[in-house]
This record gives structure tokens, C-alpha cells and sequence, in this order.
């Protein structure tokens, strides 16, 4: 092999081990719906919660397997190496009884003691081939078993939607968090440029002796401080991304970009829309039908009363014999029957009676615990309405706070760059604004959780 074969040959070899991680890299362009689809593809606890579904499927047709026809079939075959034997009376006993009994022998003739000799009555060769049916005609617990499949899968498919419901309120929460940061740093970058600006101008009018070496500190103060909340923000945004990654179940190495925009309209949209039934929310759909197999348990114990009854069919072919089955002096027997077995219970010590008394307390324990979550639901709505509220009208009056503190930054400004004003106003009003703007983020971020908390109390966060 030529040298510079060997060279492109390390040269292919190093630019494909460069291009794994690019095509392992996934990027990701997300709206909110978008990350929460991903999330129910991805995340753990969805896969789990559609898993227990799949297994609940599964029990279903395990318990209409009971209710169907149960075959067994069943062989054997035995050689006795020592024969079993039980002692037989020898033939001489009953002989001198039939003499006596006859008047054959004087009444009072003694018979001699009666002997015994080894008999066996098995061959050595053994074997049974047969098979069984049998059909549950009648058995309640069952019966009601078969009742409760559609409610128990009900169920499985209700503790999935709760789980999902609980991812979406996370991604939701994670994916408006990051763009609400995103605006914020851009707004401190806007103050960085300010304040470099005002840097900039400062030092010119220092230069020329109009301006003191002090405005130039307070400038620079102002600054470093900015670009340092920056960089804290900056970092923030990183973990925040990282959390979202890990709410929707992708990598770490992926990127991801959000696709969505968020403004005080986009808040304010069907905020109103408070319609509401318990039934909209996950846990009482849980809980509803958790109650209705709780009603079924005790049906199930209360139909134990009555009695089991099942049908049989059974054949079998067994054989014996001196050689193996494949001799020809091999006896073979047939055996057939049919029959009905009736179970009936008449007392059990009052087992089944506090059975019944133990499925009647934990239905009322269900029914409590419905009657808790609907206040607990009360609650909810009622707090986070009210927080919404709150947090609207807060996020309404820092808008205006950012507007107004803008207008005086740029009254200041111009006063400053007319000669009539100096840096230290100008330093102040943007530093009122910076403020105006951080308080401004803190109600919107408190507004969409806030909405996110409501719609999720309602039931209806979609």
C-alpha cells in the first residue's frame, strides 16, 4: 500500500469518527404542542402508565379465558420394579367351613388356623393416556370478572391520561419559562448597548473636560453589573433548556428551538372559558371508575352465597401388561365419563359475611375520597382564578411601568445629548427601566403560571 493511499485512509478514517456526534445530534423545532406529543412518545412514566394498559388487556383476557372450555390432557407410564401384593387366605380355610356349613363335618369341628399367601393383582407394565374437559357452567366470582373488564381497563386508561395530563402541565410550565428568559436577555442586552453607549459618550466629555471621572465609575458600575445578570440569565436559560429535555425524554446533546412566541394577548386568550364539569378532570374519571370496581368487589363477594356448578368430560386409555406397551400381549382399557359437579357453600364461619362488610367500607372509603377531590377541585379553581386575576392585572400595570419607564429614559436621553441634562439622570432612568423590565418578566412568568395552574384546575389544558 502506497503512502498516500495510507494518508486518505487516515484521513477517511479521522473525518468519520469526527462526523458521529454531528448524526447523533438530533435538533428539535418545538411548539408547546409539539414538546408535549414528544414528551407522551418519550417520557417513562407515559410508556409505564400504556404499559399497565397493555398488561390490564392482557388480565382481561386471562379472566374470558375462565369462563372458556378447560382441556388437560395427561400420560403415564410406570414399571413396578418390585410388584405390589396384599396376603391372601389360602384356599383351606373355606374349604373346612363349606364341609361344616354342609353337615359334611361334625358341628364344633375345629378348622386348622388359616394361612396366607403373597398375591398380586398388577402387571409390572403400567400405562394411561386420557384427557379431560371441563366447562364452568355457573361461578360468580367469574361472572362478575367478566363484568368488570371494560371498567378495569377504564380504569388503566384513566391513570394514563392523569400521568399525561401531569407531563403536559411540566412541559408547559419548562417550555414558557425559556421563552420568557429568552426575552429578558434580550431586553438586558439592550442595556448593555445603552450603557456602552453611554460609556462611550461619557468618556468623550471626561476627555474634554466636561464630564467627572466619577460618571464614568457609575457608568461602568452600572454595566458590569448588567452584563453579570446577563451571564447569570445566560446560564439559566442552559439549565432550563436542560430541564425541558429532560420533561420531554430527549438528549441532552440534541437541540432544541421554540418555535412559539409569547406576549400578554397570547396569555389573555380564553382565559374566560370557565366552564366546567368534575368529569373534565383526570382524577375524578380515575376515581369514577375505581368506585364502579369497587361496587363490582362487592358483588363478587355477595354472589359467593351462591353455588358453583361446572360440566366434565373425561377419557383415558390405560393398558398392563407382563412386557413393554409395544407388546402385542399388551391389555389395553377404556375408560369414559360425563358428569356435573355441583359446589354449594352452606358455612364458611362467617367469612364471606365480613368479606362483604370489608368491600361495602372501602366503597364508602372511595366515595369520601370523591367527595374530598371535588372540594379539593373547589379550591383549586377558586385560588387560581383568583391568582389569575391577580396576576393579569399586575402584568397590565408593569407594561405600563415599562412604557412609562421608557419614555422617561428617553426624555432623559435627549436632555443629556441637548447639553441639558447629565449622565447620572441618564444612568438613573435606565436603570429604572431595567428594573420596570425585570418586574415586567416576573408578572408575566407569574401570569402564565397562573393560567397554566387554572386550565389545569378546569381540566382543560390542552
Amino acid at each position: 500500500m502506497s503512502k498516500q493511499m495510507v494518508l486518505r485512509w487516515m484521513f477517511t478514517l479521522l473525518i468519520s469518527v469526527l462526523a458521529i456526534p454531528a448524526f447523533s445530534q438530533k435538533r428539535y423545532e418545538l411548539s408547546v404542542k409539539d414538546a408535549v406529543e414528544l414528551a407522551f412518545r418519550n417520557v417513562t412514566d407515559v410508556k409505564n402508565a400504556e404499559l399497565d394498559v397493555k398488561i390490564q388487556n392482557a388480565q382481561n383476557k386471562e379472566i374470558t379465558g375462565q369462563a372458556l372450555p378447560q382441556v388437560a390432557g395427561a400420560a403415564s407410564i410406570n414399571r413396578y420394579l418390585q410388584l405390589p401384593q396384599i396376603l391372601f387366605p389360602a384356599s383351606q380355610e373355606g374349604i373346612y367351613q363349606v364341609l361344616v356349613n354342609e353337615g359334611l363335618l361334625p358341628q364344633g369341628t375345629k378348622a386348622p388356623a388359616p394361612t396366607f399367601q403373597a398375591v398380586s393383582f398388577v402387571q409390572p407394565w403400567n400405562t394411561s393416556i386420557g384427557a379431560s374437559l371441563t366447562q364452568l357452567l355457573f361461578q360468580p366470582d367469574v361472572f362478575v370478572g367478566l363484568q368488570a373488564r371494560k371498567t378495569a381497563l377504564g380504569y388503566s386508561q384513566a391513570n394514563l391520561e392523569l400521568v399525561k395530563e401531569r407531563i403536559k402541565d411540566s412541559a408547559y410550565r419548562r417550555y414558557y419559562a425559556i421563552l420568557i428568559a429568552q426575552k429578558q436577555s434580550e431586553f438586558l442586552k439592550g442595556g448593555i448597548e445603552r450603557l456602552q453607549k453611554l460609556y462611550h459618550d461619557d468618556s468623550i466629555m471626561f476627555v474634554n473636560g466636561f464630564a467627572e471621572r466619577l460618571d464614568l465609575d457609575k457608568v461602568q458600575v452600572q454595566l458590569t453589573n448588567l452584563q453579570t445578570s446577563l451571564s447569570v440569565l445566560d446560564n439559566s436559560v442552559k439549565l432550563a433548556y436542560a430541564a425541558l429535555k429532560y420533561s420531554i425524554g430527549i438528549g441532552q446533546n440534541d437541540s432544541v428551538v421554540l418555535r412559539e412566541g409569547l406576549s400578554n394577548e397570547d396569555i389573555k386568550r380564553n382565559v374566560l372559558d370557565d366552564n366546567f364539569k368534575y368529569e373534565d378532570r383526570k382524577e375524578i374519571q380515575s376515581l369514577t371508575y375505581s368506585r364502579r370496581l369497587q361496587e363490582l368487589d362487592l358483588k363478587r363477594y355477595k354472589l359467593g352465597y351462591l353455588p358453583t356448578l361446572a360440566a366434565s368430560l373425561g377419557y383415558t386409555v390405560s393398558g398392563m401388561g407382563q412386557e413393554f406397551v409395544t407388546s402385542q400381549n399388551f391389555i389395553w382399557f377404556k375408560t369414559s365419563l360425563i358428569g356435573l359437579n355441583l359446589n354449594v357453600p352452606i358455612f364458611d364461619g362467617f367469612q364471606r359475611k365480613y368479606k362483604v362488610q370489608q368491600a361495602r367500607f372501602n366503597l364508602e372509603k372511595v366515595d369520601n375520597g370523591i367527595t374530598n377531590l371535588k372540594q379539593v377541585i373547589d379550591l383549586q379553581q377558586t385560588a387560581s382564578k383568583e391568582s389569575l386575576k391577580n396576576a393579569l392585572l399586575n402584568l397590565d400595570a408593569q407594561q405600563r411601568n415599562v412604557q412609562l419607564a421608557e419614555n422617561v429614559y428617553n426624555t432623559t436621553k435627549k436632555k443629556f445629548e441637548a447639553g441639558i441634562g447629565s449622565s447620572f439622570e441618564v444612568l438613573q432612568a435606565d436603570n429604572d427601566w431595567q428594573t420596570a423590565q425585570s418586574n415586567y418578566f416576573t408578572g408575566l412568568y407569574n401570569a402564565i403560571i397562573a393560567k397554566i395552574s387554572f386550565q389545569s384546575a378546569l381540566g382543560k389544558l390542552e
